[in-house]
């Protein structure tokens, strides 16, 4: 426990319970309360990891007046908190002002950087968004929307998170900056999570787009040339399928000495020499939540070594011997054969 109290705002990804950092994982194990929104994060993120006796408070459901009285018993009761923000703590959602409260009130604070939205967007379109001819990417939070023409007119790749209702302004001060109807934008929402929406079209007609996939809450929308799918070409030998035996990686020993670890969950003790007094047991401790998790996916991913089928065992079977021929032996004295002696015949 610590001894001021702490607040720890992790960035929880983009929304998928797997696309979290093991730190953040880490600290979500280790909070009395975990503050957090279900309708941005998935509920299977803080499942994993928050112990069962944790505090989990619905951000939607309270004020900011509430979250500062949390952070107040926080301080007093010198306890661990934890507030989850969508994608990367350190480049939005408010943590700024939250941050020098929670200092202000004399709290230990700490960010935990996650995976942003505008990355996770870019790897799941397979796309640079930071090319050397597109020149580096634009970050537009929904606050700074209104400066959208002003930075349009740079012609670099835009990533603006925008409400979905306003896209129509939006489209507006893209064309005064300078873009034209038929520059690329991909339309991402609630990346990698199970109902993400991810949609390549133009400025022309992203309005159309929104409208058509009902989106009206906040979206992020890539702008540029840099984001432009790419032209697939198939050959002809592509469509040919060769059934090729696979092969497995080769473990490295780092992986064989980390398996048997997980395995083990203990490291080995190392021997002591004879001159030196043997230490004390260390005391044993409940293994942490986020680490067990965590080690749960890994081994539930790696596959088992293949054992070697076993050699089929050997039935060895008696040859049948002939039976040797029955003789009925008797004890018994054989009879005589009685000679019938010839009737005399009366003279």
């Amino acid at each position: 426990m610590t001894t001021t109290g702490r607040v720890t705002f992790v960035g929880a990804g983009p929304g998928a319970a797997d696309l979290i950092t093991v730190r953040g994982a880490r600290r979500i194990a280790e909070a009395d309360v975990v503050i957090w929104a279900p309708s941005a994060v998935d509920a299977e993120c803080v499942r994993e990891h928050a112990r069962a006796d944790a505090d989990l408070v619905d951000f939607s459901r309270v004020t900011q007046e509430e979250i500062t009285d949390l952070y107040r018993r926080a301080a007093a009761s010198r306890q661990v908190v934890v507030r989850l923000h969508t994608g990367d703590a350190a480049t939005g959602g408010g943590v700024q002002e939250q941050h020098d409260l929670c200092v202000r009130l004399g709290l230990e604070v700490e960010v935990v950087p996650g995976v942003s939205v505008v990355a996770a967007a870019a790897a799941k379109i397979g796309r640079e968004i930071t090319q050397t001819e597109a020149f580096s990417t634009v970050l537009l939070s929904p606050e700074s929307s209104e400066r959208v023409s002003e930075f349009a007119a740079l012609q670099t790749t835009m990533a603006a998170t925008v409400s979905g209702a306003r896209t129509g302004q939006f489209v507006e001060k893209l064309l005064q900056g300078g873009y034209s109807e038929a520059t690329p934008v991909v339309v991402a929402y609630k990346v990698s999570q199970a109902d993400e929406v991810v949609v390549h079209t133009t400025v022309g007609e992203l309005e159309a787009v929104v409208k058509k996939h009902k989106l009206y809450r906040p979206t992020l929308f890539l702008v540029g040339a840099a984001v432009k799918a790419p032209t697939r070409r198939v050959s002809a030998s592509a469509t040919t399928s060769v059934d090729e035996p696979l092969r497995a990686a080769r473990p490295s020993s780092w992986s064989r000495r980390a398996a048997s670890r997980i395995a083990a969950r203990v490291e080995e003790p190392v021997p002591a020499r004879p001159d030196e007094p043997i230490p004390a047991a260390a005391p044993v401790t409940e293994p942490n939540p986020a680490w067990t998790a965590v080690e749960e996916i890994q081994q539930s991913v790696r596959k088992p070594a293949e054992e070697p089928a076993p050699k089929p065992k050997l039935t060895v079977v008696a040859a049948e011997m002939p039976k040797p021929p029955t003789v009925n032996a008797s004890t018994s004295t054989p009879r005589k054969k009685q000679v019938r002696k010839p009737k005399r015949s009366a003279n």
